[in-house]
């Protein structure tokens, strides 16, 4: 009967170990993954405040130039805003596209300014911005490998359940919006005068 009973305890405490484990590795595994997407995050963010700091100068580059294209200018100006005020990063992401797509728009204007686009800061700044959007799509791609790495593991199966149970939840991908999948559409009319 003893013998039994040690057996039992045995059997209990393997069993117990065995549970702890699987649910203190597993809770492990969510928070190290959830701080590195707070890295790769990190990481974009700086990047992304790279491009804020450049485009206020490269704006200011272009109003001499353009001063009638205020409406993209302002747009520029408030997409920085939001991306300054936003503090979830699907905001940030949000504000971020904004700017990405009043960006474009703002290149596409450009093209009818031929001075503008030989003009010595103008063309530093271009490539300084250049840079960094390489800099922000490569960090956007470790970010996003980060929270494909995540949000495949808290939906795996038995993770799923202690995923719910310690109430961890999918982190949000960067992605690029629609707008910025279409080409620029370039047109060469001649400027408007002020």
């Amino acid at each position: 009967m003893r013998k039994a009973l040690w057996i039992t305890l045995g059997v209990l405490v393997i069993l117990g170990i065995a549970a702890y484990s699987l649910f203190a590795g597993t809770y492990n595994q969510f928070v190290t993954q959830q701080e590195e997407i707070r890295q790769r995050w990190a990481q974009v963010d700086n990047q992304l405040q790279r491009r804020m700091d450049l485009i206020p100068n490269l704006v200011e580059t272009v109003k001499g130039f353009a001063a009638q294209e205020r409406t993209i200018l302002e747009e520029i100006a408030n997409a920085r805003t939001k991306y300054g005020s936003a503090v979830q990063i699907s905001d940030k992401i949000a504000a971020a596209n904004e700017l990405q797509s009043a960006l474009a728009r703002l290149l596409v204007i450009v093209e009818n300014y031929p001075t503008l686009k030989s003009d010595q800061t103008f063309i530093r700044l271009m490539d300084e911005l250049a840079g960094t959007e390489n800099r922000i799509a490569v960090e956007r791609q470790r970010y996003n490998e980060a929270v494909q790495n995540y949000n495949a593991n808290i939906r795996r199966f038995p993770n799923l359940f202690l995923a719910q149970l310690y109430g961890f939840a999918p982190a949000t991908y960067y992605e690029v919006p629609p707008e910025a999948k279409l080409p620029p559409r370039v047109d060469f009319t001649p400027p408007r005068g002020p």
